[in-house]
């Protein structure tokens, strides 16, 4: 089996060898990762405090969230997350016909996702819990105004971790075009287990986003 130091995977001229080239690449995107880890923690911390002093309400405010299309959603990206784990196994072992049709699964799944996220924005648009862009909010319930208040947190998750997840399909796009041409299949082995961490970090944001919006409304 194909190991990571393949001579088809050129060394940049600022690196020693092709193991301080990959440590390298790793440790730029650990880095970029954290810094998001840093932007989502501080959303997840406020809402936590926010939760903690309204419980009744934000638990209201919850129950107004599609539970369903929340909980396909989330299958949905758990599935795409081991779509990814095969292409990066089927990249090392060379399986390049079988990589590319992993990969355009995961895009597929994206997509189907977003589109599935956006049905339900033009749900809570249509009963005028969008309360953005000068929108007007009518909240059924008590309490509108700290209904508000976890509303704008709820489209401030989605709407990050659509742009994320977006980001995230066009790259995986980028790697399905270059597995297609199998070129360097060493630089496309380490480049898709970067693209895996990336996507495995958007599939764990949704999955505390799901619990925290929808989950916890009791």
């Amino acid at each position: 089996m194909p190991t990571d130091d393949c001579i088809d995977d050129p060394v940049a001229q600022q690196f020693e060898d092709r193991r301080q080239q990959k440590h390298a690449a790793l440790l730029g995107l650990w880095i970029f990762l954290s810094t998001e880890l840093l932007l989502f923690g501080g959303l997840f911390l406020s809402f936590v405090m926010y939760r903690w002093r309204y419980p009744v309400e934000f638990a209201e405010a919850a129950s107004h969230l599609d539970l369903l299309l929340g909980a396909l959603n989330t299958a949905i990206l758990l599935t795409s997350g081991l779509l990814m784990v095969l292409a990066e196994q089927a990249v090392t072992e060379r399986r390049r016909k079988l990589a590319f049709a992993l990969l355009v699964a995961v895009v597929a799944a994206g997509l189907l996702f977003l589109f599935i996220k956006g049905t339900e924005w033009h749900k809570e648009y249509s009963d005028n819990l969008m309360p953005i862009w000068g929108l007007t909010f009518r909240y059924p319930g008590e309490q509108a105004d700290i209904a508000e208040l976890f509303f704008n947190f709820y489209y401030v998750f989605t709407g990050l971790h659509a742009l994320h997840l977006s980001v995230g399909l066009v790259l995986v796009s980028v790697i399905a075009a270059r597995v297609w041409r199998w070129r360097s299949p060493g630089r496309l082995q380490r480049q898709t287990i970067m693209l895996g961490m990336y996507w495995a970090f958007i599939d764990i944001v949704w999955i505390l986003m799901f619990t925290l919006l929808y989950l916890l409304r009791t």
